[in-house]
């Protein structure tokens, strides 16, 4: 009525397969929960990582401060980019540069006059 031995010498291979996949599953999925964010959980479904500690919610308070920061100096930097484009981009400014062609123009004919 029990199993026979030569029944169990024939299954241990894939016995022991089975679990080394099941725990190499296991590793795996935890390695890609850690990696991407996700906090780990132990049997009860509670959050055994990461911990919520003083440290943490003091560094993402400064680099929510730093966040802020940036985006305000890349709002003035764009500011300043629109003020420029504006003055490269005006009538006045293609008049000035079309005023020194024709004087560079003058210039090289003169020079060529009196060679």
């Amino acid at each position: 009525m029990g199993i026979d031995y030569e029944t169990l010498r024939l299954l241990s291979p894939v016995l022991v397969t089975a679990t080394a996949l099941g725990i190499g599953g296991w590793i795996f999925n935890n390695w890609l929960r850690m990696r991407h964010g996700y906090p780990l959980e132990n049997s009860w479904g509670k959050a055994i990582y990461p911990k919520d500690d003083a440290e943490a919610h003091a560094r993402v308070q400064l680099l929510t401060q730093e966040n802020a920061q940036l985006r305000a100096e890349i709002g003035s930097i764009k500011d300043r980019l629109a003020s420029v484009e504006r003055i490269v981009t005006d009538q006045g400014y293609d008049v000035a540069r079309q005023i020194e062609g024709l004087r560079e123009a003058r210039v090289g004919t003169w020079n060529e006059v009196t060679q």
